[in-house]
């Protein structure tokens, strides 16, 4: 066999892998893992392909990525900057910022030691440096910011594929997932962005489709958030008919589970959908498992700025919860010890 023929063949297999898992469950968080590998597979199977080009393909593909990675942190940086301005300070703000300044501290120490062991001159030399305190911390902190953003990576290419793959049309129920309101009764920018795209799924569904608007009163709102979906879908001409408000949930988690509550005590057939931003499909589909609730993701469009920060709000929340903040850890404590090992080594 030869070496096309067996680079296709595991590129075939890590894409079975993947196919099986996501259609079988797509809020499973090997889905990320298993797509970031089927993608890699590719790569190996390309240059083979290429032939005697592919070391020029080589060389161009790592060019780029070195530019990529060059560039990443400033745009970081700016879209932090542009996300204060226009949405304001806070925590959440703040991540895009954030994340930007440690990617360009992680860039800037990396090149620092590979300039200062280009300057240190003989094989003793360069060895003493190798195993210096500061050579071993400035490694360390490098290695953390690469792990962290490699993560970051695999889930987000994830989280655009949830995005961009084509979906069913025939929905009996659709959930619009709620947010805050403006002046305590008017729908946000975000949340009409939602409201809008459940709107187009129902106007294009073959089939009779109920709309479910979930979304409690917060503290500071004057009706709850699935009464105010409620009238902007009567404005746009809904007929009250086909909505169904649940108004009693506080958190994502309640959202789907009153939702579900709702669509279990109806008759019928329940092919169900979940429309909220973009961003926040992926997680919103780990907590439909918690609840025992089947649906499809949807994601409606929210401003570019506005994207990167809320999806590090996601990878955070996602590597917070119990099971994946171990997994994550001991990733990263392997990636520690292997560099220590390597740089201790004699």
């Amino acid at each position: 066999m030869g070496a096309t023929a067996i680079t296709l063949l595991f590129t075939l297999i890590f894409w079975g892998m993947f196919y099986y898992s996501f259609s079988r469950d797509r809020s499973r968080y090997r889905n990320c893992y298993l797509l970031f590998f089927a993608l890699l597979s590719m790569i190996p199977f390309f240059i083979n392909i290429a032939g005697d080009q592919a070391r020029e393909m080589m060389f161009v593909t790592f060019l780029l990525i070195v530019a990529v990675l060059l560039v990443v942190p400033f745009f970081l940086i700016h879209n932090g900057i542009v996300m204060i301005k226009n949405e304001g300070r806070s925590a959440a703000h703040l991540l895009s910022l954030a994340l930007g300044i440690v990617v360009l501290v992680g860039e800037v120490l990396l090149a620092y030691n590979i300039v200062i062991y280009s300057m240190v001159f003989g094989l003793e030399a360069q060895a003493v440096y190798l195993h210096s305190p500061v050579f071993l911390v400035t490694t360390l902190i490098v290695v953390t910011v690469i792990y962290g953003s490699v993560s970051f990576v695999i889930f987000m290419i994830y989280s655009v594929f949830l995005m961009i793959i084509p979906r069913s049309k025939d929905f009996d129920y659709v959930i619009i997932h709620g947010a805050g309101l403006i002046n305590g009764e008017t729908v946000s920018k975000l949340l009409q962005e939602r409201l809008d795209k459940a709107i187009l799924v129902y106007r294009k569904d073959p089939s009779p489709t109920k709309l479910i608007p979930s979304g409690g009163q917060g503290s500071d709102e004057n009706i709850s958030e699935a009464e105010a979906m409620k009238r902007y879908l009567l404005e746009q001409g809904i007929p009250e008919s086909d909505i169904i408000l649940e108004d009693q949930s506080t958190t994502t988690f309640e959202n789907l589970r009153f939702s579900k509550a709702i669509i279990d005590s109806r008759e019928g057939r329940k092919y169900t959908a979940l429309v909220t931003s973009n961003y926040h499909v992926y997680r919103a589909l780990r907590y439909c498992r918690r609840v025992g609730l089947k649906c499809k993701g949807i994601g409606s469009h929210v401003a570019l700025y506005y994207w990167p920060s809320a999806l590090i709000r996601e990878f955070i929340a996602v590597h917070t919860e119990k099971k994946h903040a171990i997994l994550f850890a001991l990733g990263w404590a392997f990636w520690m010890w292997f560099t220590v090992m390597l740089i201790t080594a004699k």
